[in-house]
């Protein structure tokens, strides 16, 4: 039985090291099979997951040597945290290891939908169309407000690429103190004074119960009508059925949601979308870029090798 599990899909040559240092076992599809998870972790000390891999009271009593859960990635909405506290069990989050994907992927989107159909003439030019005035009412970022809402690592780093750009930066978060330094690059505001001042709103807090439909019909109703959302941080956060409203309806121009719900969608889901105007839909893939995977893996590794110790395997 191995000492190390790893479930989910993981950079190849960091997963590889890992196979020969350790007694391990990577399964990129493992997450899938629940009654084999359950059996391969009954020895592990060490499980590595991404996602998808649900690490809720039932597979920590089948691990009962436990020792680290290391997560691919920051969310930790997957992982009984509490539970595992409460057996001495170590979660180890890979922190600002995809920060820099997901902070192109707000801008890139952020400039997507300002210039809006510019983007997607290609047939249409090359069939021989050129009505250049048609194309003309795009938006520069360069002078718009990003607002932030929640400034850890990946919010951060967000607003360090729109400065660059020549925003002005706001951003709200409820648990960073007034005196972080982190403040030094950015407004500090509340929740309600950045939704309405905001031209690009960018989502990074957690999903809790108390962010839960956090941007619902009332916070869009208190948008500038230009106002573009983006939410590459967990699906629940954006309320989608008045996100696809408020889109329909012409009281924000435009939104790119990379987390929903219920992933993937389901059919209420992409008839609540079908139709939509301005709306980039990316399946949970912000933070995923090649650069990215080997960063959250090398972390997750190095957590492993921090908690478990070297292994007999391990080169000297």
């Amino acid at each position: 039985m191995a000492d190390v599990v790893i479930s989910e899909f993981m950079d190849e040559p960091t997963a590889n090291k890992l196979l020969a240092e350790y007694d391990a076992l990577w399964d990129p599809k493992l997450w899938s099979r629940r009654s084999e998870l359950l059996r391969e972790v009954a020895s592990a000390r060490a499980l590595i997951v991404r996602n998808d891999t649900l690490v809720n009271v039932e597979v920590l009593d089948a691990a009962p040597n436990l020792k680290l859960v290391a997560r691919m990635g920051v969310g930790l909405d997957t992982i009984d945290v509490a539970a595992c506290k409460s057996r001495g069990i170590e979660v180890c989050p890979s922190i600002g290891a995809n920060a820099i994907s997901v902070a192109e992927y707000v801008i890139a989107t952020a400039m997507n939908l300002l210039r809006g159909s510019a983007y997607y003439v290609t047939d249409y030019v090359a069939g021989g169309g050129w009505e250049r005035a048609k194309f003309s009412g795009a938006r520069e970022i360069a002078g718009l407000t990003m607002g932030v809402i929640g400034f850890g690592s990946i919010g951060q780093t967000t607003g360090d690429k729109a400065r660059a750009l020549g925003m002005d930066v706001i951003a709200y978060d409820a648990m960073l103190p007034a005196a972080a330094p982190a403040w030094e690059n950015a407004r500090r505001v509340d929740l309600d004074t950045l939704i309405a001042e905001a031209d690009v709103i960018s989502l990074h807090c957690p999903k809790l119960p108390e962010t839960i439909d956090l941007i619902d019909a009332a916070a869009f109703e208190r948008m500038k009508d230009t106002a573009i959302v983006i939410n590459s941080a967990r699906g629940g956060i954006v309320n989608e059925k008045a996100c696809a409203e408020a889109l329909r309806t012409g009281k924000i121009a435009g939104a790119a949601l990379d987390t929903l719900d219920v992933e993937p969608i389901d059919e209420a889901t992409q008839k609540l979308f079908q139709g939509v105007p301005n709306l980039i839909l990316s399946p949970h893939i912000a933070g995923v870029t090649q650069n990215s995977n080997r960063r959250i893996a090398e972390v997750a590794a190095q957590n492993v090798r921090r908690v478990l110790g070297p292994a007999a395997n391990a080169p000297a």
